[in-house]
Order: C-alpha cells, then structure tokens, then sequence
C-alpha cells in the first residue's frame, strides 16, 4: 500500500497568510515565510500554496515569495492561483515549486492540462478543484458559483485523460469549520480516478484526519488544526500509524 501524506495547506491574499471559512470569512496570519520555515521544522511531506485573490486580481501567485520560501525550505512545495500561462509555470518551477496547481483556469481552457503536461509533465501538474456540498450531492465551484453544467466525476475524470498527475479536492463546505472531514466526498473522489487524490476540507482532530486517511485518497490536505490549536502534522501522522495506516 502506498504510504498516505498529511499536507499543511497555506492559503495567500497575495502576500499574508489567510484562513477562510467557506472561502468566505478571513482571518490574516501573518507571513507566508515565517510558516512555511515552522513547517519545514517539523519535517513535513510537503507544502500546498494556493494565492486565492490571484485569479480574480488578473495575476499569478508571486514567484518571488516562492522564491525566498524554497530557500530556506526542503519539502516539496505545490503551488497555485492565477496560472495561465506556460510562462507562469515556467516561472514558478524555476523560482523552486515542484509542482503547480491550476483551478479555474483549467475549467475555462482544458487543453491548457495538456499542453502544461507535455511540456512539464504530469508530475508537475495538478488540478485544484472546489466542491460544495448539496442535498447529498457534491458539486464544482468556481469563482463564488456553483457549476451546474459540469459534474465532478466527469471533470475529474476529463482532467486525467488529459495529463494531470494530481488532483486536490477542496470541500469548501467544511472549510475552515474544524467540524469534520466528510469521508463520503474522499471515498467518492478516490473511486473516480487513478491518479493521487488529496482531500481538504474540515479535518477536525488528528483522527479526524486518519479516518479520512483510511480511503483510498493518498493525501489529506489540513490547515485550520495546525493554525488554531497545539495539533501538528506529526500528531497526524502518529493516529494515522496508530490506525495501521502506512504513512510516510
């Protein structure tokens, strides 16, 4: 069995740390430097950062930050917001991002998937993807809009027939609610494709996050716990192992 990563996710204004409820509420946290130098302390797997003001501010996520990031840290990083261009990318893996994530640029421009994958490879491609959840159902959403016209299943599925190496699933329901992951969005997502899924959205408590874990995702994406109570990515890590679940 493939061993499962816990992944700090990091949310940007631009230049400041946020967290969001429901991609909604904000609450600013400072320097995106200052965190990503604790993480790299505590020996995470690696590092998602998503600018989430990029897109709709017409730019990509600063390279330069990334930059002075991947200086000092020594984790794999994955980077998104704003890209759309092959230049971006460019930029971003230069600057020291290993991977990038695209989101509502992929939706508008999927040949984008495959062009970036055959230059880049797939590796270093990875489709970000926001649901919410609704009368049982989960659902795309994009720049503060459900998307009725577009099943997650068949994008998810049009995404890795198109290149991508990675997908993260953001339930912007749970978002910031530390009330729980939903283990029926991750075991739907897992069962779709098979390619890496990364869950993200509401995990509560260290077991909160292995009983995630215990799908077939191959990553949980967490943020709040690790910004709001004494919890750490190691913490998850031990109730993943106490659950026999291989980790790495």
């Amino acid at each position: 069995m493939l061993r499962k990563r816990i992944i700090p996710m990091v949310l940007l204004d631009g230049f400041s740390v946020l967290k969001t409820i429901n991609f909604e509420q904000r609450r600013n946290l400072g320097s995106p430097i200052t965190v990503a130098r604790t993480y790299n302390t505590r020996n995470v797997d690696e590092l998602i950062l998503l600018d989430i003001d990029a897109s709709k501010q017409g730019r990509a996520i600063d390279k330069f930050t990334i930059a002075e990031i991947a200086q000092d840290c020594f984790m794999p990083l994955t980077v998104g917001g704003g890209i759309k261009t092959i230049e971006d990318i460019q930029g971003l893996l230069v600057k020291g991002a290993d991977k990038v994530a695209i989101n509502s640029y992929a939706i508008d421009n999927p040949d984008f998937i495959k062009e970036s994958s055959a230059i880049f490879g797939s590796q270093c491609i990875t489709i970000s993807i926001d649901v919410v959840e609704q009368d049982g159902d989960f659902l795309i959403y994009s720049r503060g809009e459900i998307i009725h016209d577009l099943s997650l299943s068949n994008w998810m599925q049009t995404v890795e027939s198109l290149g991508a190496g990675e997908l993260i699933i953001n339930n912007v329901s749970r978002d910031g609610m530390m009330q729980g992951g939903s283990v029926a969005l991750a075991e739907y997502i897992s069962d779709i494709v098979s390619i890496p899924v990364i869950y993200a959205g509401g995990i509560s408590s260290p077991s909160d996050a292995a009983l995630i874990a215990e799908t077939k995702v191959s990553g949980v994406g967490v943020a709040s716990i690790f910004h709001f109570t004494d919890y750490t990515p190691q913490d998850c890590n031990k109730a993943l192992r106490k659950n026999n679940i291989p980790v790495r």
